[in-house]
């Protein structure tokens, strides 16, 4: 807009303005403001109403919980759900934990009742510890709705709360507080007013936008990078977890499987089954409690086999995100069981079995029936007891060394110690003292590799199968006379009482023994070989041995022979396959590799879930058994006696078998000789004993009498000190000395305590 101005007409100054023409200018700028500011107020109106629309749209969301999806209301239920199943299950497991401690130290009144309350206490946990799984978590549209209001009121709770504690508090107690409060008004204002985005597309790369493309395609815009992709190509949920009802979301206890859903799932992660495969694989009952873990049968999809499904337990172990070691696979041999279905079992900790030795009951036990009760073993991870039944049978044990197979022998070496029908032959490729105490019972006890022991060793395996075979043809002789006497055609506990009992063949160190053989040319026919110049025909020890001990198993089977086989090195060399297949049942500790567990066990028994060389360091004293029946395999923790207990137990034999007239061979030589060696040792012992009680460090001889006499007149009544003197001088003491002045004499003769102690340690 132009203005004019001009001086006044009179020309009295040029400072002059026309007064007219400048009130129209100030009219003009006035009309302009207020257009200016009623633009404005307009303009201001406008956002407000829109802001205030925005604010009313977010508090109406958010007070109608429109931000939480049902998703995150279902996950909030379920953890709810089981935080308060995990609480319930922990005061329930404290409980059993209480009446059993209690149930220990009850007196026999007591412990009926307590009893009681434990079982009802354990079934109240398997209960509450069966209603962990998924499917009894899954959250329905009832519960979902009652959790939706339950939000909105509280957020009207905390809302009105707010404004309460606001005014009752903050504007009558703090004034300066609410100053400051309220300088925090326009930045919620600005914050609740701010524009409305699409909250619900995020990815992991940062916030996205929802947009459409030309052709109506949805897409996703990731505001990090600008990049749009269409939306069946972002990020997802996999189904899996997506499955609110099937598979919980939070983090769980590891190992702990939520459902069927989930266990599925770990077989498609553990290459067990495909995906397309997975409606099609269901479990054969449910998910159950069994001892300290859990178990569940898996029925697998046609054409799947079990032995394809064990042979991947380290996968599965993975997929769940626990040490193989927990797991446990074995084929279904129940009725309904086939080669599509196997057993899965783990355990709630990573080593089941448990760090502690459990010493064997046959330690306490006078006397043992093995053809009845077998040999008491040990238990299972799922703490279920396991005997081993030997008769009619022969064991292969393999593993390394130091992992236990000799304390397995010994169990079963003690049960038939204390069974005075059965005859034992010990034969060890090494010294030590590992088998010596059953040197007090054995028939015949060899020890040692070298070539003179090792055409022995072929001696003893020759004789004791032609007396078996003898035996066979006293079984046939009995039949024909009286059948009844013989209904099997075997040996009967009968027959065992009249000097026909089982017979137990202990090999140690087989592969020592193979060893030393393989350097022993045997003659095995006097003809002389022309090709070899005129030589005696021989054959290598090894093979010998091998056909000698594989024989003994299959004649002597059914006239009671039994073989127990040990060896440390489970390769082709130390475990001939001859010799390994004629032993049904067998077993190994920790090997490496699965080569040689199927080198001790076989193909068949790893392909169904025997697995030794899945064993770690922390398993020593675990054996993987496979007793060569339907019922497969068990891995269980040994029981143990240690080297003084067995030779316990050893001696409480030989005297069974001195009352029942069994005691035979080299242990009636070896009894006489240790007889007097004990003798000798109760003489140094009582003689040292008598001398402390008298405080005196030499004594005359025929003061040593006396004091014998008057201490164990039972023992001593006859002893005279010429037989004294006999008597020392064979256990070590010597003859008698010098002692100076002594009880009134100048120079006596007698013994000194010195010289007692040194025939002590000899």
């Amino acid at each position: 807009m132009a203005i004019e101005m001009h001086s006044h007409p009179t020309g009295e100054s040029e400072g002059v303005v026309d007064a007219e023409i400048i009130e129209a200018e100030e009219a003009s700028r006035g009309d302009r403001a207020k257009e200016w500011a009623a633009h404005r107020r307009t303009q201001a109106a406008a956002a407000f109403a829109e802001q205030r629309a925005r604010v009313a749209q977010r508090l109406q969301a958010w007070f109608a919980t429109a931000d939480v999806t049902d998703e995150q209301l279902a996950q909030h239920v379920e953890r709810r759900r089981r935080l308060a199943q995990q609480s319930k299950e922990v005061e329930a497991r404290g409980q059993v934990k209480t009446l059993q401690a209690q149930l220990r130290g009850a007196s026999k009144e007591e412990a009926t009742g307590i009893a009681m309350q434990l079982a009802g206490a354990e079934a109240q946990l398997a209960l509450i510890a069966g209603d962990a799984d998924a499917d009894r978590m899954k959250v329905d549209g009832r519960a979902l709705s009652r959790a939706r209001w339950a939000k909105k009121a509280g957020r009207l709770a905390s809302a009105v709360g707010v404004v309460v504690v606001y005014v009752n508090v903050v504007l009558t107690v703090e004034p300066m507080l609410a100053l400051a409060a309220l300088g925090a008004a326009p930045f919620g204002w600005w914050y609740l007013s701010r524009p409305l985005v699409d909250d619900k597309a995020t990815g992991q790369a940062g916030a996205v936008d929802l947009t459409k493309a030309p052709d109506g395609t949805v897409m996703v815009v990731d505001q990090a990078t600008g990049e749009a992709v269409p939306a069946d190509a972002a990020p997802f949920m996999p189904d899996t977890l997506a499955n609110l009802g099937r598979v919980s979301l939070i983090k769980r206890e590891s190992g702990r499987v939520q459902g069927e859903s989930d266990l599925v799932t770990a077989l498609v992660k553990a290459g067990i089954i495909t995906e397309a495969q997975r409606d099609e694989t269901h479990l054969a009952g449910v998910i159950q409690p069994s001892g300290p873990g859990w178990t569940a049968t898996v029925e697998l999809p046609r054409g799947v086999k079990a032995s394809a499904a064990i042979s991947k337990v380290e996968d599965l172990a993975s997929a769940m995100r626990i040490k193989k070691t927990r797991i446990e696979m074995s084929a279904d041999t129940s009725d309904d069981g086939h080669e599509g279905r196997f057993v899965l079992w783990v355990a709630d900790e990573d080593n089941p079995y448990g760090t502690d030795k459990h010493p064997s009951e046959l330690i306490t036990a006078e006397r043992w029936d093995f053809w009845q009760q077998g040999v008491p073993l040990g238990a299972d991870a799922r703490r279920g007891r396991h005997a081993l039944h030997l008769l009619w049978f022969s064991l292969l044990i393999g593993g390394l060394m130091g992992y236990g197979k000799s304390y397995l022998a010994r169990l079963v070496a003690a049960a038939a110690a204390l069974d005075p029908t059965v005859r034992i032959i010990v034969i060890t490729g090494k010294t030590g003292p590992d088998w010596a105490p059953l040197r007090h019972i054995a028939h015949q006890w060899i020890a040692g590799a070298t070539p003179g022991i090792i055409r022995q060793v072929l001696d003893v395996i020759g004789q004791t199968i032609e007396e078996m075979q003898d035996r066979g043809t006293e079984l046939d002789r009995l039949y024909e006379e009286d059948p009844e006497s013989v209904p099997e055609g075997k040996i009967t506990p009968e027959l065992a009482k009249k000097g026909m009992g089982p017979v137990l063949l202990v090999v140690d160190e087989l592969q020592e023994l193979l060893d030393g053989a393989a350097l022993v040319q045997v003659p095995v026919d006097e003809d002389r070989d022309p090709e070899a110049g005129g030589r005696v025909k021989t054959r290598s020890g090894r093979d010998l041995m091998v056909e000698g001990f594989a024989r003994y198993v299959r004649v002597t089977r059914f006239v009671g022979g039994m073989g127990v086989f040990i060896t440390q090195r489970p390769d082709a060399d130390s475990v001939p396959t001859k010799l390994r297949e004629v032993c049904a049942k067998r077993a190994s500790y920790r090997v490496k590799g699965d080569r040689s567990s199927k080198m001790v066990l076989g193909d068949d028994a790893v392909a169904n879930g025997a697995a030794p060389h899945l064993l770690t360091e922390a398993s020593r004293g675990v054996v993987v058994l496979d007793q060569g029946s339907d019922d497969g395999h068990v891995t269980l923790k040994a029981d143990v006696i240690d080297l003084p207990q067995f030779k316990e137990i050893c001696l409480r034999g030989r005297q069974l078998r001195e009352e029942a007239g069994t005691l035979t061979g080299d242990a009636v030589a070896y009894g006489k000789t240790h007889a007097a060696e004990a003798t000798a040792r109760n003489l140094i012992a009582d003689c040292t004993a008598v001398m402390d009680a008298d405080g005196v460090d030499r004594i005359r001889t025929q003061r040593l009498v006396e004091l014998l006499q008057t201490r164990y007149p039972d023992r001593y009544k006859d002893l005279t000190p010429g037989s004294l003197q006999s008597q020392l001088r064979d256990a070590g003491a010597g003859t008698t000395r010098k002692l100076g002045p002594i009880d009134g004499m100048a120079n006596p003769n007698g013994y000194t305590r010195e010289q007692l102690a040194d025939a002590a340690r000899k």
